[in-house]
């Protein structure tokens, strides 16, 4: 497997966010839309499909104390950094705070949701007097396929020459990919190539402490701290693990301004394949070398099952897809072989495909430390010949067709269970 191939893919899935992603994303369409205006507005827009609507309708956005898409594309469209792309949310002034606030009382954002769209979608339309911009972004979050202004195109993802919206994911596409491959490759890479990773893993761990001093979102990984302290729970590597998540996810989804790396387009994937496999490494001591070697490979696996599951989905895919992947590190990181890493896989899959995403939100820290949790109970099961049998459900005999028995399980299995999420949350809303 190219070698290359693949660090161009880690450097285009392992990126830093700011707040949650979706809503990033909707910033990122405002930022880009508002350009092409030169920051000129006075509406704002937004469709969006009913999954980055329910990922971005209840999480903090950084720095503001407000949740939500709207405040979200006031901000990106007021801004005007689409350089930063998911991190276009960071460092928001009182300034453009006001600015935004203002729009959302004087009801000039309408955020709308389009049902049909089964995949990533987000359109926003932005309007000063007579002149306005469109841009779509497709599939990823950062995948802008167009921008128009007046009717007349600026960029398309046809265009030639772009850098805009190249799938670095046409590696592991197709039935030929292999885990084994995967881990091989990871393995015989230059560790130079791969110490850009080392920014992922100190940026989480900030967000992880500060979840733990301040008590953020609803200080699950703070109580866990808690109680390790004082000897209610033992400090061991699996609650070291759910700890860490847990109190990173309290920080990211409070909406406290700080950066997280995201793995496969999702800042909570990025928590729970890099932290687990973190902790296990400072419990056991290992080197820092193979310490990123096992989070390369949690972002791999992380990125190989979300291209069969959906970048967005009724499945909960912090527990799904980045578990896996997390598990998949922590078990060869404690020197497990390639056969042990598809059992400890196995384990997370038959154990957790069943948790649903239903948006994100501050409760999302308890996933996540239940994914943690998972990953590491997987691991060390896995590498005592304990794995659950291919009899058992979707399990099949290799991991790969096991994934894609997931992936079916996502779609079109859990459609109908997405519509009737949407469906609860669409009556709560207000407007």
């Amino acid at each position: 497997m190219n070698s290359n191939l693949l660090i161009s893919l880690l450097k285009a899935e392992v990126l830093p966010t700011m707040g949650c992603t979706e809503p990033g994303a909707v910033a990122l369409a405002a930022a880009y839309a508002s350009e092409a205006l030169q920051g000129k507005f006075d509406r704002i827009d937004v469709v969006v499909n009913s999954n980055v609507y329910k990922n971005g309708v209840a999480v903090g956005i950084p720095g503001t104390g407000e949740t939500g898409l709207e405040i979200a594309a006031a901000l990106g469209a007021i801004k005007r950094q689409s350089e930063k792309q998911l991190s276009v949310l960071s460092e928001v002034t009182r300034e453009e705070l006001a600015q935004a606030k203002a729009m959302l009382v004087n009801g000039s954002i309408k955020v709308c949701v389009d049902e049909t769209k089964s995949s990533l979608w987000i359109i926003v339309r932005i309007a000063a007097g007579s002149d306005w911009s469109q841009v779509i972004i497709r599939d990823q979050h950062t995948n802008v396929v167009s921008i128009e202004k007046n009717g007349e195109p600026i960029f398309s993802k046809q265009q030639k020459n772009t850098s805009r919206g190249i799938d670095h994911r046409f590696i592991l596409r197709g039935h030929e990919v292999t885990v084994v491959e995967l881990i091989k490759a990871v393995e015989n890479m230059p560790y130079h190539e791969l110490e850009f990773l080392l920014e992922g893993i100190e940026m989480n761990l900030l967000a992880a402490k500060m979840g733990i001093d301040k008590k953020l979102g609803m200080g699950i990984g703070a109580e866990f701290d808690r109680m390790v302290h004082v000897g209610i729970v033992s400090d061991d590597i699996i609650n070291y693990a759910k700890t860490l998540t847990a109190a990173a996810a309290d920080a990211r989804m409070s909406g406290e301004n700080v950066k997280v790396m995201s793995s496969a387009g999702s800042g909570n994937h990025g928590i729970t394949a890099i932290l687990p496999v973190y902790a296990v490494a400072k419990k056991i001591g290992t080197s820092e070398e193979r310490l990123v070697r096992a989070v390369a490979m949690s972002h791999l696996i992380t990125i190989y099952i979300k291209i069969h599951t959906g970048n967005l989905s009724a499945l909960c895919g912090c527990a799904v897809a980045a578990a896996t992947g997390a598990s998949a590190g922590i078990t060869w990181l404690m020197g497990g072989d390639a056969s042990v890493v598809e059992s400890a896989m196995k384990n997370v899959i038959a154990n957790l495909t069943g948790m649903i995403c239903d948006g994100g939100k501050v409760g999302c820290a308890l996933k996540l430390s239940t994914a943690a949790t998972v990953a590491v109970e997987s691991s060390l099961l896995a590498q005592q010949q304990i794995v659950v049998p291919i009899t058992n459900g979707i399990i099949a005999y290799s991991i790969e067709d096991t994934i894609r028995n997931l992936g079916k399980v996502s779609n079109p299995g859990m459609l109908q269970t997405d519509k009737v999420i949407m469906e609860v949350m669409l009556a709560k809303r207000v407007c």
